[in-house]
């Protein structure tokens, strides 16, 4: 029964985020409510039993909009909606379109039959959905994706000028008076 809550306030939650997409003036909060639409779709894929996946997808969510709202504040004209504007383009055919594609998907769901089950879940869910998706080549993801994250860290680390010692020179045990090299935290 619990489930069923979360199940239905998390897809009302997810409907209403997505709307308030197209409803904010501002691109920064665009950003954030498809975020909060996203991790509820994230916890309804987590309610599925899903975990290795909607792990996933709140993870790779989350930092996609966090970097896509810093993007949109850089180069958007008008990042804090101080400006009226419009999200959307061509009102019209758009409508026409999302209409289409609902009527076709809803009575596609209402019209089909819907095949019985056959066996029973897979003791280890998450090795069976890595397999699916993946097959033979899981270690090799895994491994590049660990690749990955030590290349975006790496990349991180030396694009920075100073360390968090180069205040103190070659002898870390006396503090100096001053930092000899100006402009960084040491000040």
């Amino acid at each position: 029964m619990s489930e069923d809550i979360v199940f239905w306030v998390l897809a009302v939650l997810a409907v209403a985020a997505g709307v308030m997409v197209f409803r904010f003036d501002s691109m920064a909060r665009a950003t954030y409510a498809l975020l909060l639409s996203l991790l509820c779709v994230g916890g309804e894929v987590l309610l599925l039993g899903l975990d290795y996946l909607g792990v996933v997808i709140v993870l790779m969510m989350t930092l996609e909009m966090a970097i896509m709202a810093v993007f949109m504040v850089m180069y958007m004209m008008n990042p804090a909606g101080l400006m009226p504007m419009s999200m959307l383009h061509n009102k019209k055919g758009a409508a026409v379109i999302c209409v289409s594609v609902f009527a076709a998907l809803a009575s596609g769901v209402l019209l089909a039959r819907w095949p019985a089950r056959r066996g029973g879940p897979p003791t280890d869910p998450t090795m069976s959905l890595g397999m699916s998706l993946m097959g033979p080549q899981m270690l090799t993801m895994v491994t590049l994706g660990m690749a990955l994250f030590a290349t975006i860290v790496s990349t991180v680390v030396l694009a920075t000028r100073r360390g968090r010692y180069d205040r103190f020179g070659d002898d870390l045990r006396t503090r100096p008076a001053d930092d000899p090299v100006p402009g960084g935290g040491g000040r």
